[in-house]
């Protein structure tokens, strides 16, 4: 009986100790990560004016690229087709998915304030790139300077075109800030010297518009002695305009965008005499919505340095506007 109890004992220790164990492997299996070593994912809802303009497209893929840099980082694109009632539902999507920040490039001001406050009402952050809204209800704004890049512009055309001539401008969506900034900046660049401007539209960004405004200038005016668009699209459209007509080559174009693959390009091949680049910052919005999520430091308003390329300085990659 005693050598029955000690091996029935013996029995159940072993059984109690393997469940225990079985346990302790089971709880090692599906315990979750300690939460300080986990990577947390963020969402970023981007807002995009309109794929329209190829800046803007690069813009975006420039953003993407930024953010495969991190692997906690994922962004949500959403385009408005250049509508701001579009842009300020899809902020609104935004708004109720709650995603962790959002960066929006607004078509206008205006329009879309109230949804960047609702946003930021909300407790999400909001990163204004590009083009601003009304007052300073946001997290931070990323941009260059158009109003100095429009005035560098100006003045440029000024040093080229000494004794003055016939103006025409080509001017972006005039209910954007960029296009009023880039405007107001080119009529303080060619102050004081014998410009008139005898041709201006509104040609809303986009290059095929800029070259109906231009046919309509062509069949105006005799002469014209420079052409000052707000983008480079604007001031090719114009290009081709006159080209049809064998008039480019008594014009001057300059443009305002500087991408690689156009403004520059256009700089290259003797289209443009002109591009002054305008940044689109998605490096450092990237960078700066890191700093946001994480809860670092970072400038609420960051002003982008801006270059501008001739044909004496695009070999060397340009010069900075002072």
């Amino acid at each position: 009986m005693k050598i029955f109890q000690k091996y029935f004992l013996c029995a159940v220790g072993c059984v109690t100790l393997g469940l225990m164990s079985s346990c302790g492997d089971s709880n090692s299996e599906t315990a979750k990560p300690d939460e300080k070593n986990q990577v947390k994912t963020w969402t970023i809802g981007m807002s995009q004016s309109n794929l329209g303009e190829p800046w803007r497209v690069q813009m975006n893929e420039d953003l993407q690229t930024n953010a495969n840099k991190h692997k906690n980082l994922k962004i949500i694109f959403k385009n408005a087709q250049n509508d701001s009632l579009k842009q300020r539902s899809q902020m609104e999507e935004f708004i109720n998915s709650k995603v962790d920040l959002i960066i929006i490039s607004p078509k206008e001001a205006a329009p879309l304030t109230q949804v960047v406050a609702q946003a930021m009402k909300r407790n999400i952050p909001v990163i204004v790139l590009d083009r601003k809204i009304l007052g300073k209800n946001y997290t931070c704004y990323i941009s260059a300077d158009n109003k100095l890049i429009g005035e560098a512009a100006g003045k440029w055309i000024k040093e080229h075109l000494p004794k003055g001539g016939k103006l025409i401008e080509l001017k972006g969506l005039m209910t954007s800030t960029p296009g009023q900034d880039r405007h107001n900046g080119f009529v303080n660049g060619i102050k004081g010297h014998d410009f008139e401007t005898i041709f201006e539209a509104d040609m809303k960004w986009l290059e095929g518009n800029a070259r109906k405004e231009m046919e309509s200038a062509l069949a105006r005016f005799p002469k014209i002695d420079v052409v000052y668009s707000h983008n480079d699209p604007g001031a090719h459209g114009a290009y081709l305009a006159a080209k049809a007509v064998g008039r480019e080559k008594e014009i001057m174009f300059v443009g305002i965008d500087g991408l690689p693959q156009e403004g520059q390009i256009y700089v290259k091949k003797g289209i443009l005499s002109a591009s002054f680049e305008y940044p689109n910052g998605s490096d450092v919005a990237i960078e700066t919505a890191l700093k946001i999520l994480r809860g670092e430091k970072f400038d609420k308003n960051i002003i982008l340095p801006s270059k501008y390329f001739t044909a004496k300085n695009i070999d060397k990659g340009g010069e900075y506007i002072k």
